[in-house]
């Protein structure tokens, strides 16, 4: 079977180090890269195909964070989980053609679900 595909690309840090160590024993997870710069995203998708990107909310926004329209038309394949840490709160992103939305479980349990196509989807 084909492992997940997985570019990480969070600010702080240790949120990137977070999502790092929950996927890290998961031997059907692969992370293709990591990185710090958002524009730096579209670059790196391109050099690494991932299926998944996992990026960070910005505290003050409740809508996609910023690159994500722009990447989902450009890569539509591509799935996004954006985490809000300060928020408790995880959502998952594809495209259908158009983009779709729902947040997923806020856990690593959730966080390893959508990954695997078996998410939770929380709300509508």
């Amino acid at each position: 079977m084909k492992n997940i595909r997985v570019l990480v690309a969070n600010r702080p840090r240790l949120m990137r180090d977070l999502v790092l160590a929950t996927i890290a024993d998961q031997t059907d997870i692969e992370i293709v890269g990591e990185i710090e710069d958002e524009t730096a995203i579209e670059t790196a998708i391109s050099q690494t195909t991932p299926d998944f990107l996992i990026v960070a909310f910005e505290k003050r926004s409740t809508l996609r964070p910023d690159p994500c329209n722009a990447i989902l038309q450009n890569h539509p394949n591509l799935r996004i989980i954006a985490i809000a840490p300060d928020r408790g709160s995880s959502v998952f992103y594809w495209t259908t053609p158009n983009i779709r939305t729902n947040q997923i479980e806020t856990s690593e349990e959730g966080v390893l679900n959508a990954l695997r196509g078996k998410a939770q989807l929380v709300g509508g």
